[in-house]
């Protein structure tokens, strides 16, 4: 029985580096065997089915990636129950503000370290957020750009991470509900 994965690279196509073309990831990873293999927007986010385990599809992608684009990026896999319940458990999800103010880190494993002290102190006025062994939210409403607490995150939370924003996050999920049927 085929699983629906959603895949989430870290840190491909900004700043001009990690070149990941979107169509021709597509058709890589339809001819490695994963199925149903659909894009959204540049930065790296794909829906696909397999049958096969976790850890195989994440090493799988990362070798496809680095033999066919010459890198190896951070690969999340993350599945439409998991996207469910990060939106269902999100605390500023009935604020006024949604959409690109608000994100959702997602770790790889629990973060090693949380300096909530440095947190707090960095945060702007109308910042918020909530972090658990899973993800972190963050409710940003002037936006992550000028966000001094997103600009040292990597002090503060000692996690392999990568975040995305309420507006892509809900994508993906009707995304990969739309796959589920």
């Amino acid at each position: 029985m085929s699983k629906i994965w959603i895949c989430l690279f870290r840190g491909i196509n900004v700043g001009g580096n990690n070149k990941l073309p979107m169509k021709e990831l597509t058709n890589v990873m339809l001819s490695a065997g994963l199925t149903d293999v659909k894009t959204y927007i540049a930065s790296g986010n794909v829906v696909f089915r397999s049958e096969r385990g976790e850890q195989e599809i994440e090493a799988l992608i990362g070798d496809l990636v680095e033999t066919n684009f010459g890198f190896r990026p951070a690969v999340f896999l993350i599945t439409l129950a998991h996207l469910e319940k990060a939106l269902a458990e999100n605390p500023y999800r009935n604020h006024e503000h949604q959409g690109k103010a608000q994100h959702v880190f997602f770790f790889k494993a629990p973060p090693t370290k949380v300096d909530h002290d440095l947190l707090d102190s960095l945060k702007a006025d109308g910042e918020a957020y909530e972090i658990t062994d899973e993800l972190m939210y963050l409710y940003a409403p002037e936006g992550i750009g000028r966000s001094k607490m997103v600009e040292k995150i990597g002090r503060a939370i000692k996690a392999d991470m990568t975040a995305r924003n309420l507006n892509t996050v809900e994508t993906l999920r009707d995304m990969a509900a739309e796959l589920e049927g």
